[in-house]
């Protein structure tokens, strides 16, 4: 498994290949389905390698920054979940004003034939590319059929819902973490160093482990949440309460983050570890309580009712 961050970094004898190309963020169901296509259509051809081409950062962050999503996943997080789901490859293209300014043609010709040596393409059946998003499947095969590769628009379906990045966003703003998990095939997941925070979880019997969020990264609703700890170093994975907000209980700092309380667990050293944490039941939305003794009992609930959930 090869990355490549510019398609100048591309070896002039690599393929030929087939491609799926995308943002794929978050990489759901309906971006999985592209490569399971793409495997099958390379077995089709005969041709051994798969290579997603995907772009850093966002094209919309460039285009139009105010109009931005937040990222379901770093791009690193991407590639990883990619090379999970069947690519061999990747070509990740540094999107700037230059790139964005390629016609659909000038793409083909530098990408998909001088560097990847394309036989086939795979893309979702909205996919649009090039200047002004000026290209889209029905020009992209009809450039492959004078440039000898095929290619194929996959709709990207969930039954009644379209599996979209999109959509696993507006499930995350609204709590619903089962939502969203359903869309992705897995949990959603926040990934950072857990850092030291003002400790008012062990006072309280309940010591956390805490990872500040980004404000580029989505993260779901404030709230409380059942859901997973996993050490990224050891792979260690553990229940856990988690916390999202800014503990609107105290005075004093306002930094959003998210805290996982590992069940029945205070003997555990994390600072400065990579944690992975994985969302699995909104057990409630944020709250802000007239004293320590109302929190208190609130968290024990939280913690019986993740208990339950998590088995």
């Amino acid at each position: 498994m090869t990355t490549w961050r510019s398609w100048s970094e591309v070896p002039a004898d690599v393929g030929p290949t087939v491609a799926v190309i995308g943002n794929f963020d978050g990489v759901h169901l309906g971006h999985r389905q592209v490569v399971r296509r793409a495997r099958e259509l390379a077995a089709e051809l005969g041709v051994e390698d798969v290579v997603v081409v995907t772009f850093d950062p966002h094209p919309m962050a460039v285009l139009r920054p105010e109009h931005a999503p937040l990222a379901l996943t770093t791009v690193d997080e991407r590639l990883s979940l990619l090379f999970a789901a069947g690519v061999d490859h990747a070509l990740v293209v540094p999107f700037d004003r230059s790139v964005a300014a390629w016609s659909p043609e000038e793409f083909v010709q530098r990408v998909l034939v001088d560097a990847l040596h394309v036989k086939g393409v795979v893309v979702g059946a909205n996919f649009r590319f090039g200047a002004r998003a000026a290209g889209d499947v029905a020009s992209l095969r009809a450039q492959g059929e004078q440039d000898g590769f095929v290619v194929e628009g996959i709709a990207l379906d969930g039954g009644p819902q379209v599996w979209s990045s999109t959509y696993i966003r507006t499930c995350l703003a609204a709590g619903d973490v089962e939502g969203a998990a359903e869309a992705l095939g897995r949990p959603f997941t926040i990934r950072g160093t857990v850092v030291q925070g003002d400790q008012r979880g062990r006072e309280l019997g309940y010591p956390t482990a805490n990872v500040p969020t980004s404000a580029l990264v989505a993260a779901p609703a404030d709230g409380v949440y059942a859901g997973r700890l996993r050490r990224v170093d050891t792979g260690e994975e553990l229940p856990a309460a988690i916390s999202v907000g800014t503990n609107p209980t105290f005075e004093g700092d306002r930094e959003r983050r998210v805290e996982s309380y590992v069940l029945d667990r205070d003997d555990l050293e994390l600072y400065g570890v990579e944690v992975e944490v994985s969302f699995v039941a909104h057990l409630r939305g944020m709250v802000r309580f007239d004293g320590v003794d109302a929190l208190v009992e609130q968290m024990a609930d939280d913690v019986e009712r993740a208990r339950a959930l998590l088995g």
